[in-house]
């Protein structure tokens, strides 16, 4: 997650500002449309309630990675893609939790709390870690770099103080609950050092934040594959039904999600392939953590395993259809439009004194001129522009 984290930038969540209410459809779609998806598949098939759990875990997830590369691949929304991944990223602390509480709680026994705290441990300390990274990168002066240097010495010595013996002082006897939290809190202690420490390595191994991205593909293929393989019985029995079943999400989550935001919330074509993407792909990485951290990888765990898979190939492929297919354009347009959405308007440059201000004509010899322009003519028209013409006759757009 940390890997993934890297992608994230402060600017990101302040770009939500720019378009908060495209931000808000996407993530409401994400978090509305895949639950109660999953919660569908589960009743329509038969599965073991942990296998099925795991449909409503993955469901629960926010976007993944995969999903932003899907958006840049189809040359949909970028910009927005990214800030729903971050909205969602962060709102998973709480929502996750609470739809697979709330929809598998009475399948297998679900502890909320805990659950919160592992999507804490998960997930938002190794973004709020990148996050950090990036503050010290970026924005971060004399002040505020030897604050977060006196925060990470602070917390070095309280992890040797844990280590050395301090957990069993402080913590042994203490209950389960106070256990927990103390837990959280070494994590945000080694988060902070984490983050200071990879900001130091950022500034002088220039390969770094190239591997970044292969280490987190590494991390997913690892759970995955580890998941498979802890799961192989429950697979065999149920496998090929599973992988028909997260089909069904997956591709259930980008028809639903270009639908509801193209039609429902009547956002523009690329904004609503980028509401699919973030729909429909789900972060298969937290959904295998949480599930190991319940300890019951091998059943809750594969569908996480399954999916991931399906989603990157399924997203691929819709991705380049898209890539191909123009959208529409936006606002009104002449018919002359070209077809890559990309015009250019033709402007003839001549001389005053080329000018006839009683016939409104102009003559002498013309250069052409291209420029992108809003609303123009192809450059296959330029040829019918060869001779000279009224001045009314050009661009009017020019």
């Amino acid at each position: 997650m940390f890997s993934m984290g890297t992608k994230l930038t402060i600017q990101d969540f302040i770009d939500v500002a720019k378009m908060p209410w495209a931000v808000f459809i996407g993530t409401f779609c994400h978090f509305v449309i895949m639950p109660l998806l999953g919660l569908s598949i589960t009743l329509i098939f038969d599965f073991p309630p942990e296998v099925a759990v795991g449909i409503l875990l993955i469901g629960s997830c926010p976007s993944g990675l995969s999903s932003t590369v899907m958006v840049y691949i189809a040359n949909a929304n970028l910009a927005l893609a990214v800030s729903i991944a971050a909205v969602s990223t962060l709102a998973a602390t709480v929502m996750t939790p609470l739809w697979v509480n709330l929809l598998a709680g009475s399948m297998i026994d679900i502890q909320l709390t805990a659950m919160v705290m592992d999507v804490v441990k998960i997930v938002l300390i190794p973004i709020g870690a990148a996050i950090l990274h990036d503050y010290l990168k970026t924005y971060a002066g004399v002040r505020g770099r030897r604050t977060v240097q006196i925060l990470a010495g602070i917390s070095a010595v309280w992890l040797l103080y844990m280590i050395a013996g301090g957990w069993d002082a402080l913590f042994g006897l203490a209950s389960a609950d106070a256990q927990m939290y103390a837990v959280v809190l070494n994590f945000v202690a080694g988060g902070i050092i984490w983050a200071l420490f990879y900001n130091w390595l950022y500034g002088r191994v220039d390969g770094v934040k190239k591997i970044m991205p292969t280490i987190s593909m590494m991390g997913i293929i690892f759970f995955t594959t580890t998941a498979a393989a802890a799961g192989r019985d429950n697979l065999v029995q149920v496998g090929f039904l599973l992988c028909f079943a997260m089909l069904m999400h997956n591709l259930g989550g980008f028809l639903i999600g270009y639908l509801m935001s193209r039609w429902v919330f009547r956002m523009d074509v690329q904004s609503a392939r980028t509401v699919a993407f973030e729909v429909g792909l789900q972060n298969g990485g937290m959904a295998s953590g949480l599930a190991a951290a319940m300890g019951k990888l091998a059943t809750v765990g594969l569908a996480s395993a399954v999916m991931t898979p399906l989603g990157n190939v399924s997203g691929s492929l819709l991705a380049n259809y898209w890539r191909k297919k123009r959208c529409p354009a936006r606002g009104p347009e002449p018919d002359h439009a070209c077809s890559a959405g990309i015009r250019t308007s033709v402007k003839r440059i001549t001389h005053h004194d080329d000018f006839n201000p009683a016939t409104g004509t102009t003559r002498g010899r013309f250069r052409t001129r291209s420029r992108r322009h809003p609303l123009c003519a192809t450059s296959a028209q330029r040829g019918s522009l060869r001779r000279p013409r009224r001045v009314a006759e050009l661009c009017p757009y020019g």
